[in-house]
């Protein structure tokens, strides 16, 4: 086990708190200021144990990495317009059922990811008849 630190407790309670999924940049900027002596590095390194001991997720799909914490497999939706990840777990419920039952082999998790404009962009983009 490791040894307590008071800046990982510091990442996980940021990525707790919040809806959206951060990237490290992002955490490192709204840490800064309780935490001067924090580091981008530091954060980078204890985003990676976070992920490795299973208490938070690292989302790839679209620029940079973002960190997520629901553990669980569930979907993503990517807003091509101002970069948003939204949650979807709805969207895993029936495709993997039915991939599953044609596949020759077994599956033991998936996730799915959805890009397009999220409701805010799309509406600022109808009002900018631009959609």
């Amino acid at each position: 086990m490791a040894r307590y630190s008071r800046q990982r407790e510091a990442i996980r309670k940021q990525i707790a708190d919040r809806g959206d999924h951060p990237t490290a940049e992002t955490l490192y900027s709204e840490l800064k200021a309780d935490y001067p002596e924090l580091s981008l590095a530091t954060v980078y390194r204890n985003l990676s144990q976070l992920v490795e001991w299973g208490e938070v997720a690292k989302i790839d799909g679209c620029g940079a990495a973002r960190f997520d914490w629901i553990v669980e497999p569930h979907s993503h939706f990517f807003c091509r317009e101002c970069g948003c990840v939204v949650d979807m777990p709805e969207a895993d419920d029936k495709l993997p059922r039915d991939i599953a039952e044609r596949f020759d082999g077994v599956i033991e998790s998936s996730a799915s990811n959805f890009f397009g404009l999220c409701r805010e962009c799309k509406e600022k983009l109808e009002r900018e008849g631009k959609s």
